[in-house]
């Protein structure tokens, strides 16, 4: 059985840090730190843990920066979302790159979803 090992990206590695920073004083940043612990270990037990989004609708920005053709949703408190891809690397380990941490109206203008 091949290894996991889970890498934030620099974007998802900046939220991560600002949620730490906000954890002292935030209910909110805490529960959202605790919950991004918490499913990374998930992803590590079962890389197929979040939902996988459609090929045809992964951001374009992601496709071109990290050259990803497969993208999975967490859900997170407070409408958070944790956003990740799978690479393999030489058949020794399984990478889960923790592409972005971000909130719901982000996520929503990233997949051109809008308001009703």
């Amino acid at each position: 059985m091949k290894e996991v090992r889970l890498v934030l990206s620099s974007e998802a590695e900046k939220v991560y840090r600002y949620l730490n920073q906000e954890a002292k004083n935030s209910k909110q940043a805490r529960m959202i730190l605790k919950s991004i612990n918490q499913k990374k270990e998930l992803i590590k037990a079962n890389i197929h843990y979040g939902n996988p989004i459609a090929k045809n609708i992964i951001p374009i920005e992601y496709k071109i920066k990290y050259g990803i053709n497969n993208l999975f949703r967490v859900e997170l408190p407070g409408f958070w979302r944790m956003l990740y891809t799978l690479t393999n690397n030489e058949e020794i380990e399984i990478i889960a790159f923790v592409i972005d941490i971000i909130d719901h109206p982000t996520y929503n203008k990233k997949f051109g979803y809008k308001k009703k």
